[in-house]
């Protein structure tokens, strides 16, 4: 995020599942890192492409979310292993979720 001119307050944050349980982020998403961008929920390796989209466009959901840590996502970079295809997904306030884009493009 810093690399793409955003500022970033980094919190070990020991109430995650507190956050997580007040924004709805259903658990089957939940992923090894949480961020509030802009009052939305990125859960996990979310590329930069797909945050920038989500603030753009300013859909009506709670956030995206990566699950897992996909060879070839942001941070989990190897040139030594093939890329994982991976989803990004949308989810709303009630934990529905769709495919918001899918890698590789």
């Amino acid at each position: 995020m810093r690399e793409n001119g955003y500022t970033v307050k980094l919190e070990d944050d020991q109430e995650r599942a507190a956050l997580r349980e007040r924004y709805n982020v259903p658990l089957q998403i939940q992923s090894c890192h949480t961020a509030i961008v802009d009052g939305y929920i990125i859960e996990g390796h979310v590329p930069i492409e797909e945050i920038e989209k989500l603030l753009t466009e300013r859909p009506e959901i709670v956030g995206l979310a990566v699950l897992g840590m996909p060879v070839g996502s942001p941070g989990m970079e190897d040139e030594n292993q093939p890329l994982q295809p991976f989803d990004v997904l949308a989810f709303d306030q009630e934990g529905n979720t769709e495919v918001f884009a899918s890698y590789p493009k």
